[in-house]
């Protein structure tokens, strides 16, 4: 056998890195319009050690983050219609990203109306999976 055959696989290209995650984000906009919010959950690193800050400060951990989005959305009315534009998505590494850009609910039947707002995401790769350790949104 080879030594070569032990190498590490060789690093993402950022435009591979770009595309995979962008196809988390796409994943995770098609769940919510769904009313989905597991699958759109399954966008975020299933960890304690992931963090959800908003207007409400800093939420720690995969499932108060799940059971926080379940509070503040109760229902498809509440969650509206998801979209997010002007992402702006930046390798780091081979393993972190930070992706920046705008997140729109459009919610016709909600009392509240739509909301809107930026986010700043960090994404790690583990197990080879794309994933949010975290996410500022305001």
């Amino acid at each position: 056998m080879s030594a070569t055959s032990y190498a590490a696989p060789p690093a993402p290209t950022p435009a591979a890195i770009r595309q995979a995650i962008a196809k988390v984000l796409a994943t995770q906009v098609a769940a919510w319009n769904k009313g989905d919010l597991t699958t759109f959950m399954a966008g975020y690193w299933r960890s304690d050690s992931v963090v959800f800050i908003g207007k409400n400060g800093p939420t720690y951990g995969w499932q108060p983050t799940l059971d926080s989005y379940r509070k503040s959305y109760p229902d498809l009315t509440q969650m509206g219609k998801l979209d997010f534009s002007s992402l702006r998505i930046t390798p780091l590494s081979a393993d972190v990203a930070q992706v920046v850009g705008h997140w729109h609910l459009a919610r016709p039947g909600a009392a509240a109306g739509d909301l809107q707002g930026q986010f700043l995401l960090i994404f790690r790769r583990i197990g080879g999976q794309w994933v949010i350790a975290a996410d500022h949104s305001s």
